[in-house]
């Protein structure tokens, strides 16, 4: 696989994450685009690594650690979520005038 297929595809996911984040108003498919540019993101940065230096990859730790506070964001944002509908009704970003109260 090439360097081009490679940011082609992360090309992609970035783009399909920052549709979906900046159009959808549920506050999940809101999550999830922002998962999604952050997975494009660290394909391209280890694809740079793989492929663009030459031999055995890398910086694994660096990308561990991503995927890391990907999950952890994943999780403090579900619970915020839930944390919302459970105080105010509200599943949408429309609905939800203010976090202040």
């Amino acid at each position: 696989m090439t360097l081009t297929a490679v940011l082609i595809v992360a090309a992609a996911l970035i783009g399909t994450g920052l549709y979906g984040a900046l159009s959808q108003q549920s506050f999940v498919m809101l999550m999830m685009g922002l998962e999604l540019i952050l997975n494009g993101v660290l394909l391209a940065v280890i694809a740079f690594w793989s492929l663009g230096v030459g031999g055995p990859p890398r910086g694994q730790v660096l990308a561990i650690v991503v995927m890391a506070v990907m999950a952890v964001e994943m999780a403090v944002g579900f619970a915020l979520v839930t944390a919302v509908f459970r105080r105010r009704q509200v599943d949408t970003t429309e609905k939800l005038g203010t976090l202040k109260e």
